[in-house]
């Protein structure tokens, strides 16, 4: 059985990291296991020259795992990037919930995150109205056709979460 995921979307420097930060420590708190899955639009290493982990995969190797009694990191060369599909498959069903940041195009349900200081449009509202939208959060009264949560209330936020996804306890 597939984890259900859900996905924080806003635009750069709206604070999905701090949120998400907050978040995935109230799900903790209560008791659920979380995965989470970050789109970087970028090029990304998160190993570094000299390390042998890193030489290992310069010097071609296809998939380099490296574990510790703590942890493990996989890197897996693709040819073409991997579907949100192929990922929650593949690597999140030991979790209740898998949480994305960005996956703005994705076919997940989406909680929207939007900040008065930076009063832009919302990208799920926009030209491109996305029926996938539960919420959207923020620090400003907004008129919409979803709830609106408080930015600022992560418990509440997760309080959402867990009645919307339908996630037992």
């Amino acid at each position: 059985m597939r984890s259900k995921a859900i996905s924080f979307v806003a635009k750069s420097g709206t604070g999905k990291t701090t949120l998400l930060e907050n978040v995935i420590g109230e799900l903790k708190r209560r008791g659920y296991k979380v995965g989470v899955i970050k789109h970087d639009a970028h090029q990304f290493d998160i190993d570094r020259p000299g390390k042998d982990s890193y030489r290992l995969t310069a010097a071609g190797a296809d998939t380099m795992l490296i574990t510790s009694p703590a942890k493990l990191a996989l890197v897996k060369q693709h040819p073409e990037s991997p579907s949100l599909d192929e990922l929650l498959e593949t690597y999140f069903r030991d979790v209740d919930l898998v949480v994305t940041e960005g996956f703005k195009k994705s076919g997940l349900p989406k909680i929207e995150l939007h900040r008065k200081e930076r009063s832009s449009t919302l990208i799920c509202r926009g030209e491109d109205h996305d029926p996938t939208l539960l919420a959207v959060a923020s620090d400003d009264q907004l008129d919409l056709d979803v709830p609106l949560l408080d930015l600022n209330n992560p418990a509440a936020i997760v309080d959402f979460m867990v009645s919307a996804l339908k996630l037992g306890r």
